[in-house]
């Protein structure tokens, strides 16, 4: 899978040491096939049949953004609802001018797409948004600038010019206390990325982005949702809400040594929960528990999940979750959790759960023989997946 590839070409293990959230990694033709993600196709063909407007899809040029008006026409429909139609001859202009089209989290309006940031997903554990950017001139869209979350670029078509100055300041947040200082003069690596070619790019770098030579071109970005020291604090604070010390009122109106023995009594709470053992682990496993991935529904199914082995199903996020454990009674289960939910399985369903967790579609019958289970028990593990938002189904071929 292409997705696979670009762990693999990354580094992997290696990668996430060493690189990941550290410095840039550079990976010529680390996808074979780059057209199989996304081509200028498919964004004809999401601008003809979406909807898509500002801020979804938008047109940049100079470090601004377009007003919607200079290549879309409003229309009124009979439910005097607005809605902005974008109009080929103006858009064509603009792009002609030096513009960059962008088209937001276009994993949840391409499947393939969509496959790439599940993958990606499920190796990094973090929410994965894929944007799509096409441009015709040498002109910089965005400016020199930084992103407050790290990117894996897919060049897909045509060359792109980036420019590095790396950091100014570490780890910036999108609320931040303070801005980074500006840029050096010189960059620190100049690269031209050709189709397939994968760069990877901590948040807080700055860079600028042109087509080569004026080359049309265009590119996939996927952007990493940090998770961050601030993250931690604010789960931790929510876990902490079990204890009475963190729910009783501060005492503002006590005299100064009240006060003094509460902020001690308070402070042992909180280094007592920092040096619980395998914390990071739990925060980790409760936000990929969490994450709704990309929820699509089961029509026609709506009373279950048939036991059809034409049936196919995969999970609506790549950060689920397997482990062992004991239901109220003692036993050992097989617990899957994703989407906000837990679920608890008989172990001889697992091998069926990780054929799932590798991703994409698979049949009904291959779950079952996977686990070496009868088509109806698949059936009715994915009807409760599906009952829980954690997959979906669809039927025959296509």
């Amino acid at each position: 899978m292409t997705s696979q590839l670009i762990a693999e070409r990354l580094g992997q293990e290696e990668f996430l040491a060493r690189s990941l959230h550290r410095d840039y990694c550079y990976v010529p033709g680390a996808v074979t096939e780059p057209g199989a993600l996304v081509s200028l196709d498919t964004l004809n063909d999401l601008i003809a049949t979406h909807r898509l407007e500002v801020p979804r899809l938008r047109l940049s040029a100079g470090g601004e953004m377009l007003p919607q008006h200079r290549y879309a026409v409003p229309v009124t429909t009979r439910r005097h609802t607005v809605w902005q139609r974008t109009h080929p001859a103006e858009l064509h202009q603009c792009l002609a001018e030096g513009a960059s089209l962008v088209i937001d989290a276009i994993d949840e309006l391409h499947e393939p797409v969509a496959d790439l940031a599940q993958h990606l997903e499920g190796w990094l554990r973090t929410h994965v948004q894929v944007n799509a950017y096409a441009s015709w001139s040498a002109r910089e869209g965005f400016g020199t600038h930084w992103d407050d979350h790290d990117v894996i670029v897919v060049q897909v078509e045509g060359s792109k010019h980036w420019r590095l100055y790396g950091p100014t300041r570490i780890a910036p947040m999108h609320r931040d206390t303070a801005q980074p200082e500006p840029p050096p003069e010189q960059p620190i690596a100049d690269l031209v990325l050709e189709p397939g070619d994968v760069l990877y790019l901590p948040r807080g770098w700055w860079h600028a982005v042109a087509a080569d030579q004026g080359v049309r071109s265009l590119h996939l970005t996927c952007g990493l949702t940090p998770h961050t020291g601030a993250d931690l604090i604010g789960w931790l604070s929510e876990m902490l809400r079990a204890t009475e010390q963190v729910r009783a009122d501060l005492p503002l109106h006590a005299g100064p040594d009240a006060q003094a023995a509460y902020m001690r009594s308070l402070r042992e709470h909180l280094v007592a929960a920092l040096e619980e053992p395998g914390l990071l682990e739990r925060f980790a496993a409760a936000r990929d528990a969490e994450d709704l991935g990309r929820l699509r529904p089961a029509l026609p199914h709506l009373a279950g999940v048939p036991a059809d082995p034409d049936l196919w199903v995969r999970l609506t996020t790549g950060r689920a979750r397997l482990m062992s454990a004991a239901d109220g009674e003692g036993a050992v289960v097989v617990r899957f959790a994703a989407a906000g939910q837990e679920v608890d399985f008989d172990p001889a369903v697992e091998p069926l759960l990780r054929r799932l967790l590798g991703g994409g579609w698979v049949s009904l019958a291959d779950l079952a023989a996977a686990a070496k289970l009868t088509v109806a028990d698949a059936a009715a593990v994915a009807r409760e997946l599906v009952a829980v938002q954690a997959a979906t189904v669809r039927g025959g071929l296509w």
